[in-house]
């Protein structure tokens, strides 16, 4: 056979369409209307219904707008839950753009000392060349926020609101991104030419400061203490003044996050269950906890989740987002959208082969706030709250099928008091390191 297309083939293509009268039928819906719209299944809303047999009181709806924060988002919408419950509160909402702030400051210094500690590697090779990809990504893991909460705390959102530069990333993470590459070149050009290290760090301390800089102009100065104020349910006015991101933390969060641990589910042949796994040349700080999974069979993941939810407690998790799911109507179900008939093809891949051929990954962090049991305490379906406004699904909440959890949920985010006694066991085991490019080093 010809390696190239010939005209006789292009012939043979027409009339297999031409055959097919659903295939004008196909084209006249998605030429005008697209495909999503085209292929979507209304049916799914009757399945997927948003009622739960366990449901969480949370706050209201937030909005990442266009940044890639979700996973800050995700953890504060979980980590308000317990300011709310402590001080009777109605509503409340914690500071995105604080955490924001500091973990562009850390993650650039952790992209500057991944280049330090790679000065031997050649600038054409596949470890630099995946370091200077994206140094500065908007995405992270669970861990990574608990290192800037340990190290930061967090505050709410009137002492450090939102700019216009933290709701739309994009410019600021751009000229920054430029300058990091800047940065890097001229660490590596100073090591060719025989600066040693500690030269090189005396001047990753003046990149680290015009960094510094950067984030001030277009995210505000993080405040170093603040004055919390607020009323709660009963009208009751409470003042805490002199506070600072760690004490607000350790007083009304209160969390021990190292009692938080990611479960994750990556079905590919290199990775056996019941092992955990690290990622190299993953973090933002570089003092703080690295990245670390326990890899479990799916159905693990769907019970610790199920046991969280029943002890009153929601659950940080990461996915496919974009995958068989409805932005407008928020549903979340593998026949929410039938691009299969649309098009009269077959998408056979499963989830290990999605994974291993870089067709799925972990795109987006979101919460569970309930779950629907059936009459044999199972799962069927997921409440999730989304962190992209009040206007798409339901007010802003999406509902999951159980088996698009199965299909394209990677992590929950599980107190250790949930999980078994064999998994805290397991949790206890060296990782195994994965290559930084690993689908499950993706940042959500």
């Amino acid at each position: 056979m010809d390696k190239s297309i010939s005209f006789t083939q292009l012939e043979e293509f027409e009339k297999d369409f031409h055959r097919d009268p659903a295939k004008r039928v196909a084209q006249l819906a998605v030429t005008a209307n697209g495909v999503n719209q085209s292929a979507a299944d209304p049916f799914t809303l009757r399945r997927d219904r948003f009622q739960f047999s366990v449901e969480l009181k949370t706050g209201h709806i937030t909005n990442q707008k266009a940044s890639g924060r979700c996973w800050l988002f995700a953890a504060m919408n979980t980590m308000r839950m317990e300011v709310m419950k402590k001080l009777n509160l109605e509503d409340f909402e914690l500071s995105q753009n604080y955490l924001l702030f500091y973990d562009k400051l850390e993650k650039s210094n952790y992209f500057l000392e991944s280049i330090l500690e790679t000065l031997d590697e050649p600038t054409n090779g596949r470890l630099i060349a995946h370091l200077l990809t994206a140094p500065l990504n908007d995405g992270g893991q669970w861990d990574m926020l608990c290192n800037i909460v340990d190290k930061y705390g967090v505050v709410p959102k009137d002492a450090m609101p939102e700019t216009a530069c933290s709701s739309s990333t994009g410019e600021i993470t751009s000229y920054m991104t430029r300058r990091l590459r800047e940065f890097a070149c001229t660490l590596r050009e100073g090591y060719a030419q025989g600066r040693d290290i500690g030269q090189l760090r005396k001047m990753k301390e003046g990149m680290l400061c015009s960094i510094y800089n950067m984030l001030c102009i277009a995210l505000g100065n993080p405040p170093k203490t603040f004055a919390f104020e607020i009323r709660d349910k009963d009208n009751k006015f409470i003042r805490d003044t002199g506070l600072t991101g760690r004490s607000f933390y350790e007083k009304y969060v209160g969390w021990e996050l190292s009692d938080y641990v990611s479960l994750i589910n990556a079905t590919t042949k290199d990775k056996p269950f019941h092992r955990t796994f690290t990622v190299k040349l993953l973090g933002n700080v570089k003092e703080g906890r690295p990245v670390k999974y326990l890899n479990l069979p799916v159905e693990e993941l769907k019970q610790a989740a199920v046991r969280q939810l029943e002890g009153g407690s929601p659950v940080w998790f990461g996915c496919d987002v974009g995958k068989s799911s409805t932005r407008k109507t928020g549903i979340m179900d593998l026949e929410a959208l039938r691009p299969d008939q649309l098009f009269g093809v077959e998408f056979g891949m499963d989830k290990a082969q999605r994974l291993d051929y870089c067709d799925s990954l972990m795109t987006h962090a979101m919460v569970f706030q309930g779950v629907n049991l059936d009459e044999n305490g199972a799962p069927d379906r997921w409440k999730v709250e989304n962190s992209w406004g009040d206007e798409l699904g339901e007010k802003g909440y999406f509902v999951m099928s159980d088996n698009w959890f199965t299909e394209y949920t990677y992590q929950v985010v599980i107190h250790k008091k949930y999980l078994t006694d064999s998994q805290r066991a397991e949790l206890e085991q060296a990782p195994i390191e994965l290559e930084p490019w690993d689908p499950m080093g993706s940042l959500a």
